[in-house]
């Protein structure tokens, strides 16, 4: 199921910048920060199970940044 999640949070986020850098219009990016952070959050609970807690602290510390930045973008745009 997590393996699912992080590979239609991946898929979004490529199409979001895809359509980005194709149109150069970014009204998406927002959309694109969401979902990459959401994946990065995924793939962190992903690595606490398997007992790679380096790399699931590191991966969690990303997403939460990641999440974090994406609320600022929707709050301020």
């Amino acid at each position: 199921m997590l393996r699912i999640l992080q590979f239609i949070f991946a898929v979004l986020g490529i199409a979001f910048a895809a359509y980005g850098l194709i149109t150069g219009n970014f009204q998406f990016q927002n959309y694109m920060m969401l979902s990459l952070g959401l994946m990065f959050l995924v793939m962190s609970i992903q690595e606490f199970k398997e007992d790679r807690k380096a790399y699931g602290w590191l991966l969690l510390v990303t997403s939460l940044f990641t999440l974090f930045v994406t609320v600022q973008g929707f709050l301020l745009s």
